[in-house]
């Protein structure tokens, strides 16, 4: 090859290798994760589901760019879960998280290989879903909301906010497995306080009006509410109702106490939901489902509206509202 020829070539060849584009960096795999929730499409999402899923940006897993979310609401309804969770097997998915006791049920039944992270469920080993919390076995494990073991400290704080109170309603819903555990260890706690238990259990939406006007021509001192999907779709309903009764309303979770009941005691279920997101995170990155322990809420409130407590009537000792997280006023 001539001099002249020889230089072409290499000037050639380095523009070539300059108008050359990088090659591209791999892009991420997608990891595929299902949700199964009871709750409602309408309402998503709610703040939950926002904390579950600041979580999962907290720990590198960003919808879009690394993972997938199949969504599947039972909008308040058990029938459909089966169905929703085979949906989520047949895609396939990699994980399913499922919330709360009833699809963690379906989830847990429709398979035994596909991971199970459950979320807000009261007592996973009383309700048949693992066999014990430190070592849960097979391919579930989650975060449990311990909702039944706090019903004597709610009924204690009901008496100390009502001294003179010896009977109170209890609002919840009958077809939920988590909401009559709950209300087993309501009854189980009241006997000990000395308070009567007025059942106004619901088993359709329909029968709020009734039950909570039961509830007031009955003279009880106040409404007790046992959380789920259902009672939770018709918070505002339940929230007018009771007020429109002038009664009191103590509930597990403070989204109730915002928009006007009296007084919440339990979990913060942002805290728990974001915790349930450090599950999945550990599974996709190896972990088995049957070498985490169950993980149980370390984060409690306690929120009292005193704005209620004021159109009540209602003097609160100032010992209970020292002890408050927030106080509305």
């Amino acid at each position: 090859m001539r001099r002249r020829d020889f230089l072409t070539f290499l000037s050639g060849a380095a523009a070539s290798s300059i108008q050359q584009p990088r090659t591209a960096r791999a892009q991420p795999k997608i990891r595929h994760l299902g949700v199964l929730s009871q709750g409602s499409a309408g309402t998503h999402p709610t703040a939950m589901f926002s904390a579950f899923q600041q979580g999962l940006r907290d720990l590198g897993w960003v919808e879009g760019h690394n993972l997938a979310i199949d969504w599947r609401f039972s909008e308040g309804r058990a029938e459909p879960l089966p169905k929703l969770a085979a949906e989520l097997v047949g895609l396939p998915v990699e994980l399913i998280v499922a919330t709360p006791t009833r699809p963690a049920l379906a989830a847990k039944q429709a398979t035994n290989t596909i991971p199970v992270v459950f979320i807000q469920v009261a007592d996973p080993v009383e309700s048949g879903i693992i066999g014990n919390l430190a070592r849960p076995g097979a391919n579930v494990t989650g975060v449990s909301s311990m909702v039944s073991d706090l019903s004597g400290k709610r009924l204690e704080l009901l008496k100390e906010a009502l001294p003179a109170a010896t009977r109170v309603a209890v609002l919840w819903h009958r077809p939920s497995q988590g909401a009559a555990l709950a209300y087993r260890e309501l009854d189980r706690a009241s006997k000990q306080l000395g308070l009567e238990l007025m059942d106004i259990g619901i088993s359709n939406p329909e029968q709020l009006n009734e039950e909570t006007r039961s509830a007031a021509r009955a003279g009880v001192a106040a409404v007790v509410l046992i959380d789920d999907p259902v009672i939770a779709s018709y918070r505002p309903q339940i929230v007018s109702l009771v007020s429109e009764a002038a009664l009191p309303l103590f509930s597990i979770y403070s989204d109730y106490t915002d928009e006007g009941g009296l007084m919440a005691y339990g979990p913060s279920l942002q805290a728990i939901y974001w915790r349930g997101a450090t599950y999945v995170d550990r599974i996709l990155r190896g972990a088995k489902p049957s070498d985490l322990p169950v993980e149980q809420p370390t984060v409690f409130e306690l929120v009292v509206n005193m704005t209620t407590a004021k159109t009540l009537g209602l003097e609160l000792p100032p010992t209970l509202l020292a002890r408050a997280n927030r106080v509305i006023e």
